[in-house]
């Protein structure tokens, strides 16, 4: 199952790369929603091999999956995997700068169902794909309007 979205940004390139790579943050969100994050490599800058556990609640059911930053190319666009017993995916977010200061940000998400019950799992949600994409490219272009509106009041 694959979703994608395609957003423009009032922001220079190097400034949405900066956004979309503060994984800090992005841990700091994933926690006040309620999700257990751990990171477990040892790096100490940000590059490929960063990794999390993540633990979160789902349709009723506990969820644990690893992720990991599997490439990584300033300031074109990052690859995240994730990894679970049941499912596998991968998120890739492009960037094109349009002009010096217009970034185009495009998010592609498959889900890889692994087993019987994951494949289940999927054809729900393929029974509410038109909802679920929905929700998936508002929640993107709230995230570019974020993008632009801290971009705005930093210059």
């Amino acid at each position: 199952m694959q979703f994608s979205t395609r957003e423009d940004i009032e922001a220079p390139i190097e400034t949405v790369f900066a956004e979309i790579t503060d994984f800090q943050a992005f841990e700091r969100s994933a926690l006040r929603r309620g999700a257990e994050v751990r990171r477990i490599d040892d790096l100490s800058t940000p590059g490929v091999g960063m990794a999390w556990h993540v633990g979160f609640m789902m349709r009723g059911k506990r969820r644990e999956i690893q992720m990991q930053l599997s490439e990584y190319d300033p300031p074109n666009g990052i690859t995240l995997s994730s990894m679970s017993p049941a499912m596998g995916g991968a998120m890739m977010i492009d960037l094109v700068a349009l002009s010096r200061g217009r970034t185009r940000m495009s998010v592609d998400l498959t889900l890889k169902p692994k087993n019987l019950a994951s494949r289940l799992l999927v054809q729900t949600l393929k029974l509410a794909r038109s909802n679920l994409t929905k929700r998936f490219k508002l929640r993107a272009a709230e995230y570019a309007m974020d993008v632009e509106d801290r971009y705005k009041r930093s210059v």
